[in-house]
């Protein structure tokens, strides 16, 4: 019975426990939402202290070299990806028209319109990277801002122990990683029940009206998400030369928690663990690209994006032209760069969207009812890709412990010196 002991199977077990329970006690269910409210609640608490330090250490252990290559690599791969979603998605709706005969006919939510009139423009929203406050975005969960912040301390701590020699603040920065680390591995021995409870609700609340209300919009995001993640081990197994028949095993873990709990951000603790010690990626690449792709590296986001605009143009019978089109991509990226990363907070997404275009956005509410399903699309492949960057980053300077990855050598991500990693990052540096 020892695969019972693993915690994807624990967790799956738990995900089909639960929307079968849910789906025969009905409205009940319900009463059972606040123990899985609970459990994100509890991940979601460690995400800011976590994202903070990770980007510090990651950035602050470097030279300004190694920052600003490890930096271009990650936003080559991650813009480019994101390109290509946006086309595929695009490509998509034209092929299968999701929103081709559809037909609005409930009310809207009158605090979801009002979300809309307060959507920003570009302007506004590239400013909005900034903040004018740091604890104010940190208790409100701004991740881009915090990145940013993040990012410049890192530089700045960097310059300093160049001066100094002093490395103290970074070694308590270190410190605190590692506990929030190991908080959020106390917390996931509770994830099965709170999985359970999660979906649970979700199945009495909706029951299967929710997979057939918007099922062609469901496949082309679908379909999507298999061809770019296709995409994704084919470059990755170019790139690094390493047997893609092990892929599937070491993304198991990662996998089953993102598309039941369709959050990127409750994901991440796993993700950057796994990426460690599963993948061998260095401890420093991973720190830093997975951060970073926290939030910029959303490419399930952006394919899905693109895709709710065509759906509401085709259920709306609009005409996009090119320009229209490709301005949807552009704001489609740019949103998946500037979201938190958490559920619910889709349909404002989707009003800001159908409000910059001049779309219908009463259609709006066809994709809310179906959105969780969405939700797993999109995070399987946020999630996944975020690795996949991190591999492609660290094969670019040998930092990838081929041993680890084929499962002949251990590697604890805790327990990763930072400072022995240096002279290796200094010299792939060198190289290029």
């Amino acid at each position: 019975m020892k695969v019972l002991a693993h915690p994807a199977v624990q967790i799956g077990i738990a995900a089909i426990a639960g929307l079968a329970f849910g789906l025969s006690v009905g409205e009940w269910a319900a009463n059972l939402k606040f123990i899985g409210d609970m459990f994100i609640r509890l991940i979601q608490m460690s995400i800011v202290p976590l994202v903070m330090a990770s980007v510090i250490v990651a950035t602050g252990s470097m030279n300004g070299a190694g920052t600003g290559r490890i930096a271009l690599r990650t936003f080559k791969w991650m813009l480019g990806f994101s390109a290509v979603a946006a086309v595929l998605a695009w490509l998509l709706g034209e092929l299968i028209r999701p929103g081709a005969g559809m037909v609005f006919d409930g009310e809207l939510d009158s605090e979801l319109a009002g979300s809309a009139d307060e959507a920003l423009g570009w302007q506004e929203t590239l400013l909005n990277f900034v903040s004018t406050n740091i604890f104010d975005a940190m208790s409100t969960a701004s991740m881009v801002p915090i990145i940013v912040f993040s990012l410049l301390f890192g530089l700045a701590l960097r310059t300093q122990i160049n001066k100094t020699g002093d490395t103290r603040v970074l070694t308590l920065i270190d410190q605190i990683q590692q506990v929030v680390l190991t908080m959020i591995r106390l917390v996931m021995y509770i994830a099965p029940i709170g999985v359970f409870c999660l979906l649970a609700a979700l199945a009495g609340d909706v029951g299967f009206a929710v997979v057939t209300s918007a099922l062609k919009y469901l496949g082309a995001t679908l379909l999507g998400v298999l061809i770019l993640f296709a995409l994704f081990v084919v470059v990755v197994t170019l790139r690094t030369r390493l047997n893609p028949a092990k892929l599937p095993g070491k993304l198991a873990e990662q996998t089953a928690i993102a598309i039941t709990t369709t959050s990127s951000a409750v994901t991440f603790p796993t993700v950057l663990k796994n990426t460690v010690e599963k993948f061998g990626v260095s401890q420093k690449i991973a720190n830093f690209t997975l951060s970073i792709g926290l939030t910029m590296g959303s490419y399930g986001a952006v394919l899905n994006y693109v895709i709710v605009v065509l759906f509401l143009a085709q259920a709306g019978g609009v005409d996009l032209s090119f320009g229209q089109i490709a301005f949807g991509m552009g704001l489609a990226i740019l949103l998946n760069m500037g979201t938190i990363t958490v559920p619910g907070g889709f349909p404002v997404v989707a009003m800001f969207l159908a409000t910059s275009l001049d779309l219908p956005f009463e259609a709006v509410g066809l994709l809310i009812a179906v959105d969780w399903f969405a939700g797993i699309f999109r995070t399987f492949l946020n999630v996944n890709g975020d690795t996949f960057v991190a591999m492609l980053v660290a094969n670019a300077d040998d930092e990838i412990d081929r041993d680890v990855y084929n499962g002949t050598k251990t590697m604890i991500a805790d327990e990763i010196d930072l400072e022995e990693l240096e002279g290796a990052m200094a010299r792939a540096d060198d190289a290029d």
